[in-house]
């Protein structure tokens, strides 16, 4: 898993007090879930609703624009991520694999 986005979902969930998946309920919901939804839509309802920083809404918006190749469970059934975000782990912290 890439560190600095883990890390970055991982602190979202202590100020949020929900995993990344719950979150992007909440993004689906907010009726921005769509893979055409744009990403500063996105980071801009983040920071409005949750409080969240530039850096921590927008790492949360490419999770929720690419969600089927980032998500760890998806691992060897989609293909790798576009950019350097990798797959990672959306069901919180307390349940992160070692």
């Amino acid at each position: 898993m890439p560190a600095p986005a883990q890390s970055y979902l991982t602190t979202i969930e202590t100020r949020t007090g929900l995993t990344p998946r719950q979150l992007l309920d909440r993004i689906d919901a907010a009726g921005l879930g769509g893979p055409d939804t744009k990403a500063g839509d996105i980071v801009a309802w983040l920071k409005a609703e949750y409080g969240l920083g530039h850096g921590h809404a927008a790492t949360m918006a490419q999770v929720s624009r690419h969600r089927a190749s980032v998500d760890l469970r998806n691992a060897g059934t989609t293909p790798p991520p576009p950019g350097s975000i990798g797959r990672l782990w959306l069901d919180g912290k307390d349940s992160l694999p070692a």
